[in-house]
């Protein structure tokens, strides 16, 4: 055997164990998705939760929703940065830090005109919880928005029970002084 014809062998020897290697396929093979392996940093860490509003709050939605009748929708947990946006013309990281402030905030409550669902009013319910210092920050941050977009905001002590005429009115003095203001 020749020095040439050795290396025509070696050579065909390297290209069956590259294709024995190979996938069928390797440019529509995608390696494969593994949850809850070793191989992934995080998998799908998540579990359903049973109900979107605790107690209080769906007692409370109901009082509203009697309240203001058929001529408002409310919505629960909308986040901030869905009804307020950060101006244009700001730095990249000074956009950035303000997105972050809103990032994870919501509105307990968002009100809204039922014809054309434009946004009348934010309502926070505030339980025992609004006391911390951490939730008082939170709260300001809330309040600062709102004023900056002229959102009527409605503030309501979160009780075992609420009239809903009074929830009417508060609603009507909240959104009239946010109007009044306006003028």
């Amino acid at each position: 055997m020749t020095v040439s014809t050795l290396l025509m062998l070696l050579v065909f020897v390297i290209a069956i164990v590259a294709l024995i290697k190979l996938p069928s396929n390797p440019i529509t093979t995608a390696p494969k998705f593994e949850a809850n392996t070793a191989s992934t940093s995080v998998g799908l860490p998540y579990k359903a939760i049973s109900k979107l509003f605790s107690p209080a709050e769906r007692s409370f939605l109901g009082v509203l929703d009697n309240a203001l009748g058929d001529e408002f929708r409310v919505f629960g947990k909308v986040r901030v940065g869905d009804i307020a946006k950060v101006e244009s013309g700001l730095s990249r990281s000074a956009r950035q830090g303000a997105l972050n402030k809103i990032a994870y905030k919501h509105f307990d409550y968002i009100v809204c005109s039922a014809s054309d669902l434009a946004v009348v009013c934010a309502i926070e319910l505030n339980d025992q919880s609004h006391n911390t210092k951490r939730a008082k920050k939170r709260d300001e941050l809330i309040e600062g928005v709102c004023r900056k977009i002229s959102l009527p905001l409605m503030q309501v002590t979160a009780r075992e029970s609420y009239s809903t005429q009074e929830v009417l009115d508060q609603f009507i003095q909240t959104i009239k002084a946010t109007l009044d203001k306006q003028v």
